[in-house]
């Protein structure tokens, strides 16, 4: 996984968040890139946000997808 997407996933989430993402193993924080990829292309519902928002809309899928992985 590219370094890059790993980057623009930490600064999308808030500082709590990123600490509980670098707390994590390489291949999970490398997961979780992954599913926020697929989160910002998949959810149709963060497309009116990112229009009005990009920031936004990746902010709310970085956190979604946080949140599902915690909770699994």
């Amino acid at each position: 996984m590219p370094d890059d997407e790993l980057a623009r996933f930490l600064a999308a989430l808030g500082p709590a968040g990123r600490e509980r993402v670098l707390a994590l193993t390489r291949e999970q924080q490398a997961q979780l890139a992954r599913a926020w990829e697929e989160e910002l292309v998949d959810d149709t519902d963060l497309d009116t946000l990112d229009e009005l928002s990009p920031a936004a809309a990746e902010t709310e899928a970085a956190e979604r997808v946080l949140r599902d992985f915690t909770q699994e």
